[in-house]
């Protein structure tokens, strides 16, 4: 994981329509870029939701809201269709931004190890830093968590 006081790797990838987005598109904003591990899951729909919830307050805060995974273009129009997902979310599957920001690690579930997301999220200041790391969120509790600590 990135440590706070880094300055945020840019990355570009497809969005849900599948148009080019870079963290650089947002500088002179807060970004809270949250990584999940599937679309359509329980813990990230709980999670997506919550965010989409708030999604107001977020833009009163003038944060943007960016949710990453490895799902396809498809996969993400489908996941924000279903749940009316207001903000961006961008497909890695090449594991661009996902291993940048170090949150590409090994898992254990039922005592089988595998490589995967763990739900991680970072909040950027507005000239591209690392302002807060949030390593092993919890989906229920992640979006209130962030809006607390953007409102100081």
């Amino acid at each position: 994981m990135l440590e706070v006081g880094t300055k945020a790797p840019d990355f570009t990838l497809p969005d849900k329509e599948g148009k080019m987005v870079s963290l650089s598109d947002f500088a002179g904003k807060r970004v809270v870029l949250y990584f999940y591990p599937k679309d359509s899951t329980p813990g990230c729909t709980r999670q997506a939701c919550a965010f989409a919830g708030a999604y107001e307050e977020f833009k009163t805060l003038d944060a943007v809201v960016i949710g990453v995974s490895k799902d396809s273009v498809a996969s993400h129009q489908k996941f924000a269709e279903k749940h009316d997902l207001p903000f961006v979310l961008l497909s890695d599957p090449e594991l661009t931004a996902i291993q940048a920001y170090g949150v590409w690690q090994e898992k254990k579930l039922y005592g089988k190890v595998s490589m995967g997301v763990v739900r991680s999220t970072y909040v950027i200041d507005k000239n591209g830093v690392i302002e807060k790391v949030m390593p092993k969120v919890k989906p229920d509790t992640n979006a209130a968590e962030i809006l607390d600590y953007l409102r100081g």
